[in-house]
């Protein structure tokens, strides 16, 4: 038999279903919904191998609707035309019989792609499940996004991972007829990245290599089955995370050679380029900031430039934009004085707004005085009148401290030559 583990065991019942029970648990989100077949155009947005696909199955196993599935990674607008008019054919508008049309990794789809959807869910020809392991704000249109709900599956945790190996063990007949002990886990949810479905088809791999049907599950053992390479650069588990955390902080560390071999790693692993290129127009702005603005304009062109373009092109934009970024000035004080002023926020409540900076657009509101001793700055020297822009409890509180770099040392000389000693720095 060639159909892997994670296939043979996928659960065809809520009750069967491990996991996310803020959706299909007893009182979960979804759970009403499912039961009785009133569905919404959905995107299910999580990690890989979390049950994305396993939950659209049930959804439509649970309805009895008729199921359709494209991969974006191998269906154009014509394929989705071709599924539009079969589920027309297949269901009446507005009926709760709609066909359900899945779409996997729907990030993938292109702008037209997405559009080529639109009136067939506002039309209710079909109702949508897409699924995607990033954030459907940036990578699904808005009309289409406003037109489904997002229900955010989270990552297994260990006892969830453990139990998909249990339930294997217990439910796949192959497994069924070797003897397993399941002494140690670690190794194997350690390279399966919280990913089930890579968890159960290693799982298998390593029962597969034994000789013996009795067989001890340990880490040594998993690790001596396992090929180290497969898991250099997971770009879903935990080198993920490992390798972006390295770029940035060579990034930060004004090394463009640490900076472009982490950005080899990620592009060798098949990393997402938006991904790269966001991760990199936050740190343009958190590391590098006002000692040089330039550095998010070129980020943000970047993040543009390799959307357009994609690989392998797009490794040339990334590289110029990383050794841009790590030669760069270093600031971090436009960060820090966010996050002081949002703390301050925090502790101090929602403080009144004075009186001269009010806005005054009625007639009563401007006899109560707001806006009423507002000193407009471009009527004075320099633009620059000696007000107060903070709440009378704050008044004063340094938020904004500069780098120390050319540039913001020029900021520094600025504020100090309009405020004088007024804010301490």
């Amino acid at each position: 038999m060639n159909e892997p583990l994670a296939e043979r065991v996928r659960p065809k019942t809520l009750d069967e279903y491990i996991s996310q029970h803020h959706l299909v648990g007893e009182k979960g989100s979804l759970t009403n919904q499912i039961k009785k077949g009133i569905i919404p155009s959905l995107i299910l947005w999580g990690p890989p191998g979390t049950g994305k696909t396993t939950l659209a199955n049930i959804i439509a196993e649970q309805s009895k609707r008729p199921f359709y599935v494209l991969s974006a990674i191998n269906s154009g607008v014509k394929d989705i035309r071709e599924v539009i008019d079969k589920a027309k054919q297949a269901g009446g508008l507005f009926t709760a019989k709609n066909p359900i049309l899945f779409i996997d990794e729907i990030h993938r789809f292109s702008k037209s792609q997405q559009d080529s959807l639109l009136a067939a869910v506002e039309k209710g020809w079909v109702t949508l499940i897409g699924a995607t392991t990033e954030n459907p704000s940036f990578e699904v249109i808005p009309a289409l996004l406003s037109r489904c709900q997002v229900y955010i599956l989270n990552a297994f945790g260990k006892a969830d991972l453990e139990n998909l190996i249990k339930r294997a063990i217990e439910k796949d007949s192959l497994l069924r007829s070797k003897t397993i002990e399941l002494k140690e886990t670690e190794a194997l949810l350690r390279i399966s990245g919280g990913d089930g479905r890579k968890l159960l088809n290693v799982f298998e791999l390593v029962v597969n290599s034994e000789e013996s049907d009795t067989i001890v599950i340990t880490d040594e053992l998993v690790l001596s089955k396992v090929q180290k390479n497969t898991v250099l650069y997971d770009k879903t588990g935990e080198q993920h995370y490992d390798i972006v955390s390295a770029f940035i902080k060579s990034i930060r560390g004004s090394d463009p050679n640490g900076a472009v071999y982490w950005l080899a790693r990620m592009i060798e692993g098949g990393e997402d380029v938006k991904f790269i290129a966001r991760r990199m127009l936050i740190s343009a702005s958190e590391d590098i900031g006002l000692a040089n603005p330039t550095a998010l304009v070129m980020a943000n062109t970047t993040f543009q430039a390799v959307t357009s373009i994609g690989y392998p092109e797009a490794r040339i934009v990334l590289s110029q934009c990383a050794i841009y970024l790590a030669t760069s000035a270093k600031s971090n004080a436009s960060y820090m004085a966010i996050g002081k002023a949002q703390q301050a926020v925090k502790q101090t409540g929602n403080l009144t707004v004075p009186l001269p900076l009010r806005n005054a657009p009625t007639k009563l509101m401007k006899d109560l005085g707001y806006g009423q001793e507002y000193k407009y700055a471009h009527d004075y020297q320099n633009n620059f009148v000696d007000a107060e822009f903070l709440p009378d409890e704050i008044k004063g509180t340094t938020f904004y401290k500069p780098g120390n770099n050319a540039r913001e040392k020029a900021l520094s000389d600025f504020i100090k030559n309009r405020w004088k000693s007024k804010y301490d720095f």
